[in-house]
């Protein structure tokens, strides 16, 4: 009775969004949403490093930085405003590097041309999206292996901050290995962890937020944090807006084989890291109901609107970031987070300078305190049943691992059929299952290198 009450009694921001019937207010999700930001702010500064490659591929250091923003801006407004998840876009790490290093500097096509097929994956996907196919798969996939997505994540996002922290190193003779305790960044990183983990002990809220300035503020005052030199900049001109248009209409260039294998390595990598992440964050934010996603359609066309946007605007393909499961763990769990993301970027086109703060070494202590709430769900998987364990498992473990996402979901995938059928439950596995089975099988022998 009282929560009707609190619903009936919502106006503004918290009607718009259902504050009451996600149990949140107004103050976490600014603070989710700001923490979100800070989380992955560092794509404005990678995205146009690996897109110029250099000046390699002939685009513009500025020009992308701004197209990065702008991506982020268009695809993380429609996600919390048309869909209301509290999740952000941006430019995709992975598919980023797919795009300079293999297809341009690789496969030898132009900049523009890679944006080409860009934005054909995006409207692809969109239509896809909009037919209800993204949510139909989605809704197929068994709810233990959606567990175990949203645990492998986890270890992935937390591997990416003890990574990028030099907490985990790479060694020749064992492929990674605890770094050294005498660099000073990776002391602040620790310390960052540990501050933030008595936080979220104490049950405070907001904690990987106020655990990222602490540690930020720790970090200048030692000097192991750079100050900012200036606070405003001017934004760089979008140099690379509509790019693509050139290429897009020589049916030369669009229907060669080179063309069309871009189009769907985009399709296919983009597809699944987006489900993938959907899945995690929103079952992390106690978002699924009955094994579905709410409104996932909407999120689904959210994020391949975010696509098409940032191959007009000049950027790879954009994609739902998990990183956002940082602004879930500070409390956010409706769009409106997804809007404070989405303003934040907006600054940072003017207030570039100050993100010079935002280092790996500060974020580590959020990545991995995430890894640490969304690997929870470890706990729903039916271990005692190698069928649902082994695939679970696999997923979960490639992750990071193999680095990606999409890479650990089609092992997985791949080994759930086949367990199922020798189990002789092969009737009880859904018929889309079997299709991705194929498709994975299909993309590790004659797209995955």
């Amino acid at each position: 009775m009282g929560n009707k009450v609190g619903v009936a009694n919502e106006t503004g921001l918290a009607k718009f969004f259902g504050f009451a019937q996600s149990g949140t207010n107004l103050r976490r999700e600014i603070m989710a949403g700001i923490t979100t930001f800070l989380a992955m702010a560092y794509i404005l500064v990678v995205n146009p490093i690996i897109l110029s490659a250099d000046g390699a591929t002939g685009m513009d250091y500025g020009a992308v930085f701004t197209a990065t923003a702008v991506a982020a801006i268009i695809g993380t407004l429609v996600m919390g405003l048309v869909a209301n998840y509290p999740v952000a876009l941006a430019p995709g790490m992975g598919l980023n590097a797919f795009f300079a290093y293999t297809v341009v500097l690789g496969m030898g096509l132009s900049w523009q041309q890679a944006l080409a097929g860009v934005f054909v994956s995006g409207v692809l996907t969109l239509i896809l999206a909009l037919s209800g196919i993204r949510e139909m798969v989605i809704n197929a996939i068994p709810q233990g292996l959606k567990y175990a997505v949203s645990s492998g994540i986890g270890l992935f996002i937390a591997f990416i901050g003890l990574k990028e922290s030099r907490i985990i190193v790479a060694n020749d003779s064992t492929y990674v290995a605890l770094g050294s305790f005498r660099d000073s960044g990776t002391l602040l990183a620790l310390f960052g962890i540990v501050v933030t983990a008595i936080l979220m002990t104490r049950k405070i809220h907001g904690a990987v937020f106020y655990g990222v300035v602490i540690t930020a503020i720790v970090g200048m005052s030692f000097g192991i944090v750079p100050l900012p030199t200036q606070i405003v900049s001017a934004p760089p001109s979008l140099d690379g807006f509509g790019a693509f248009w050139g290429p897009l209409t020589d049916p030369d260039i669009m229907f060669s084989s080179s063309m069309l294998i871009v189009i769907f390595t985009f399709l296919f990598v983009d597809f699944f890291d987006t489900a993938g992440t959907l899945m995690g964050v929103a079952n992390q934010a106690g978002m699924v109901k009955d094994g579905k996603l709410p409104r996932i359609g909407r999120a689904l066309a959210a994020d391949s609107s975010g696509t098409i946007v940032g191959a007009i605007v000049g950027t790879s393909s954009t994609t739902s970031y998990v990183e956002s499961s940082a602004g879930v763990a500070a409390g956010g769990r409706t769009g409106l987070t997804a809007v404070v993301t989405a303003i934040c970027f907006a600054l940072a086109l003017f207030f570039s300078p100050v993100l010079s703060v935002v280092t790996s070494d500060v974020t580590a202590a959020a990545l991995v305190m995430v890894g640490v709430l969304m690997a929870s769900n470890l706990r729903h998987i039916e271990w005692g049943d190698i069928s649902e364990a082994a695939p679970a498992f696999i997923t979960i473990i490639a992750m990071p691992l193999a680095y990606s996402i999409s890479n650990g979901i089609a092992l997985g995938f791949i080994l759930y059929p086949l367990v199922k059928i020798f189990k002789g439950e092969a009737k009880n596995v859904h018929p889309i299952m079997y299709v991705l089975f194929v498709v994975f099988i299909l993309y590790f022998a004659f797209l995955y290198e």
